[in-house]
């Protein structure tokens, strides 16, 4: 199908003309108004917006999990707006990791059981699959937590498995919706520390939904979405928080 598209050479993902209604009785809601834009490898951006002002609505579009009304989500030249679900499936187990404001582990599944379930999903099985979750855990300081099961973790420490599991299939891009909301302030501080330095490590383009402008001013870029409106604004950078200030280059100490 040409659908006379085209995306910037430099740019990962490019949203052209996107749209969202959902229907409500009799007649439709518009949450997502007409959005173009593009973001780049490697770039931090965070979206402001409050509750209900469409920010989860658009992380869902962008990884393919709801269809908009119109327009056209571009990743690596792929259009997944036009894909079939079972391909749009695919391509998101492939290139996109996922991470929640509520962990989403399994209670029944040891820490690195959740780790490796969607990639054995998938069909990836065997003892490299076993040793790369293994060595991500180790990274995100949870290499003796292996055989733990979730009601024995911490929440700082539940969401650093969410992190290994969204990023043992190394994808390019990684949404987090609000992954610090449900966590307390030095915890969130701190896995949001670990979640910056393992994306920017290995140049992972990461999209966060927030509500916190604090985090803002850690990104490269800086939307506000607005009832369904996306603008982006100036990020309001703070001296004493700099990404270079506030990330370690190890992450002993990170909070238990």
């Amino acid at each position: 199908m040409d659908t006379k598209l085209t995306q910037p050479n430099s740019s990962l993902i490019t949203l052209q003309n996107l749209c969202k209604e959902f229907q409500e009785g009799t007649s439709n809601r518009t949450v997502i108004y007409d959005v173009n834009i593009s973001f780049n490898e490697g770039e931090f951006i965070a979206l402001l917006g409050h509750s209900g002002s469409g920010k989860s609505t658009l992380l869902n579009l962008i990884a393919g999990i709801e269809k908009p009304t119109k327009g056209t989500v571009l990743i690596k030249n792929t259009a997944i707006t036009e894909l079939s679900e079972r391909a749009c499936t695919l391509f998101r187990r492939d290139n996109i990791g996922f991470i929640f404001q509520f962990f989403n582990l399994i209670p029944t599944l040891t820490v690195l059981e959740n780790v490796t379930l969607p990639q054995e999903l998938s069909g990836k099985k065997g003892k490299q699959l076993e040793e790369s979750a293994i060595k991500l855990l180790g990274k995100v300081g949870l290499g003796d937590r292996c055989n733990a099961f979730p009601d024995k973790l911490s929440g700082g420490q539940q969401q650093r498995v969410a992190i290994a599991r969204a990023l043992l299939h190394q994808p390019m891009l990684l949404l987090a919706d609000e992954p610090t909301g449900n966590l307390d302030e030095e915890t969130g501080e701190k896995v949001l520390k670990l979640l910056l330095e393992l994306t920017r490590d290995a140049n992972k383009t990461l999209i966060m939904a927030t509500h916190n402008p604090e985090i803002a001013k850690l990104a490269n870029r800086v939307l506000r979405m607005n009832d369904g409106h996306l603008q982006e604004v100036t990020p309001e950078k703070n001296p004493e928080k700099t990404p270079e200030a506030t990330i370690e280059s190890s992450i002993q100490g990170v909070a238990a």
